[in-house]
């Protein structure tokens, strides 16, 4: 199981580098997975401290953490 939600972690990873953002409902969508599989992929990733989330009119919006520079602090 935690390789099936591995891969569909993979899957929104590459799928937000290439559009940007998306919604839960456009990710299910587009991946081709069913909700339950995507909100625990969304789960996986989230955890790692890899998406932002940012609430909208129109729904909440999912989008890949921007990386900062490592900045070493003497």
């Amino acid at each position: 199981m935690l390789d099936s939600i591995g891969s569909v972690a993979g899957a929104i990873w590459h799928y937000l580098e290439d559009n940007n953002e998306a919604t839960l409902t456009k990710l299910t969508r587009e991946i081709g997975e069913n909700r339950r599989a995507v909100l625990m992929g969304v789960g996986w990733l989230a955890r790692e401290g890899k998406l932002d989330f940012e609430r909208r009119k129109q729904g909440t919006y999912i989008t890949l953490k921007t990386q900062q520079p490592d900045v070493e602090i003497i």
